[in-house]
């Protein structure tokens, strides 16, 4: 029965280390519930119906990882993605979040008809390397960025545009205390080392008055606030357009990268170099995008943390099926989850930052025509406060660069196709 529900094979792997694996991956992951509340709300969705969505979500799209992809991963709402949702697409383009919502929903959808119809490959290699690994580190730099001004830690300055805020008291203090613990948590390879600094630092906050704990048990908030919430009139805009692509782009790319490194580390990859039920695991992040969004939610993706699982032996689809199960158990803490002040999740935003950070060791900074390009993506993601004007300026000036130095053979026409989309983007 579980080799037909899961793909659980005894001589490869065991029920209770399948069952540990889970349990771990889901330690690793539980940051989310109380980081993506955090994040959206800010766009002034409501804080509640956030994370009651954020399991349900979660829950859902681990399960079908489990029952049709038949792997070890668990999926829930990622971040970079729901930081570009909320303070690029809401705070600094100014759009609703049903807008952002809406172009969810339709990634969502463009995802699963490139999956289906195999056109997702011919997207990715329409795209230099180089800007794939400098992708990952800028949205690194990006929610690091975040984590520091959630805290307090980093504040606006009218000299000089920002500065170090007051790390001595109130909440960057907090964040500092946070931050130190947490990193030793990791230092130190605690299972759960995020969750777990979440946990301390929300319990320090409580003395310092950062923290308003009431309660810890109780049944979920309703979703109703944020169900089904769309802007149709704004689907054939340009600006949905480049947002969608936006979405699709990032979402692409990072579950590509968590599938391949996770796979490779479990040994599940073949001879051949395939990971096996690729395509399965694909769709199953699109259509948990798509109810994610219907839910109320930014885009679902598989998490990188699922390598704790697999590292602790997780092979199967078994190993998801417990992950969503304790994602489904943590739906009756709620309150606990939403007293969790943002100086607490901020560590949490600025290690995995530092985590996104190591795909730039990729990057072959002795070509210029490479290096520059990667640079500008990643320098500009933080600077500019938006993730996509990081993969557009990367992409125009790789193609540009190139070009003027005679390298056309570098140069693919989708990379044409692309960066001439973009630069019409500064100009319609």
């Amino acid at each position: 029965m579980l080799e037909k529900l899961f793909g659980f094979d005894r001589n490869v792997t065991r029920v209770r280390t399948e069952v540990l694996a889970g349990i771990t991956t889901f330690l690793t992951m539980a940051y989310i519930l109380a980081v993506n509340p955090n994040i959206l709300s800010a766009t002034g969705m409501d804080k509640g119906a956030l994370f009651t969505t954020t399991v349900i979500a979660s829950a859902f799209a681990t399960l079908l990882m489990a029952f049709y992809a038949k792997l070890p991963f668990g999926l829930a709402p990622g971040m970079g993605l729901n930081a570009f949702f909320a303070y690029t697409v809401c705070l600094t383009l100014g759009y609703s979040w049903q807008f952002a919502l809406t172009a969810v929903l339709l990634e969502g959808i463009i995802f699963i008809l490139l999956t289906v119809t195999n056109l997702r490959e011919k997207i990715v290699d329409a795209l230099p390397v180089t800007l794939k690994n400098a992708i990952g580190a800028g949205i690194g730099l990006f929610i690091a960025f975040l984590g520091l001004q959630n805290a307090g830690i980093i504040v606006n300055n009218d000299a000089t545009l920002i500065s170090l805020g007051d790390i001595t008291s109130g909440s960057a203090l907090l964040g500092m205390i946070g931050l130190l613990i947490t990193s030793v948590l990791l230092i130190r390879r605690v299972r759960g080392a995020l969750l777990f600094g979440i946990l301390l630092t929300t319990l320090i906050g409580i003395p310092m008055g950062l923290t308003k704990l009431d309660g810890i048990v109780s049944a979920p908030p309703s979703i109703e606030p944020i169900f089904f919430q769309f802007q149709w009139e704004h689907i054939f805009t340009k600006e949905m357009v480049i947002v969608v692509f936006t979405f699709l782009f990032v979402d692409m790319f990072d579950t590509i990268g968590t599938l391949v490194g996770v796979t490779t580390k479990a040994g599940m990859v073949d001879k051949d170099g395939r990971i096996p039920r690729l395509k399965q695991a694909f769709l199953v992040d699109a259509i948990g995008t798509t109810v994610g969004a219907m839910l109320g939610t930014s885009t679902i993706t598989t998490f990188v943390e699922s390598a704790s699982g697999v590292g602790e032996g997780g092979r199967s689809g078994l190993t998801s099926f417990v992950t969503a199960v304790c994602f489904l158990l943590a739906l009756f803490l709620a309150p606990f989850f939403l007293a969790v002040p943002g100086a607490a999740t901020a560590p949490v935003l600025i290690l995995v930052g530092l985590m996104m950070m190591s795909s730039v060791k990729k990057v072959d900074f002795t070509d210029y025509s490479e290096a520059i390009p990667a640079f500008i993506c990643i320098v500009f993601m933080p600077l500019a406060y938006s993730i996509s004007d990081g993969i557009v300026l990367g992409l125009i000036s790789y193609v540009l660069l190139n070009v003027c130095c005679g390298n056309f053979r570098k140069l693919s026409i989708g990379m044409y196709i692309l960066s001439a989309i973009f630069v019409l983007k500064f100009f319609i």
